[in-house]
């Protein structure tokens, strides 16, 4: 049975990761599965969290006045989910749903956070790693805006 680690080593998204920083990283982690239609966090509310997903697929979301929920992304096996947590006023951008039963391993946003400011050399690179996903959602964003409008 793998441990908390070693499914952290094995994700992507912490390729090149020191392995100290993996031992460091799992005691704020834990498994965790969500039901087709289960939502992972809702758009505004207090964001506290980050998920790598094992499998699945999860649509991310964002309310358009007149429109409704808009899917901007769908985010599968070994992608990142969560990035609100890092930055104040730590509330959630989107919501995400799941569309499929989906495993993950879920990294309380709290307690990483305070593991950043201990040892600035990992927040520097967590700050990295996350910037990436942010630049790679914002584009997303953009690109499912420019659909949802020029269709009127």
């Amino acid at each position: 049975m793998d441990t908390m680690a070693d499914l952290i080593a094995a994700h992507p998204f912490f390729d090149g990761l020191e392995h100290s920083y993996v031992t460091y990283l799992a005691g704020c982690a834990k498994n965790v599965h969500y039901s087709s239609g289960d939502y992972l966090f809702h758009e505004g509310e207090e964001a506290d969290r980050f998920l790598i997903l094992r499998d699945g697929l999860v649509s991310l979301e964002t309310f358009i006045p007149g429109r409704g929920a808009v899917t901007v992304q769908t985010i599968g096996e070994q992608e990142v989910v969560g990035w609100s947590w890092l930055f104040p006023p730590f509330r959630w951008h989107f919501s995400v749903r799941c569309l499929e039963l989906t495993r993950a391993v879920e990294f309380d946003g709290v307690c990483l956070r305070a593991k950043c400011d201990e040892d600035h050399d990992l927040g520097y690179d967590m700050l990295g790693r996350f910037a990436a996903i942010i630049c790679q959602r914002l584009q997303a964003t953009r690109l499912q805006l420019l659909d949802v409008y020029a269709a009127n």
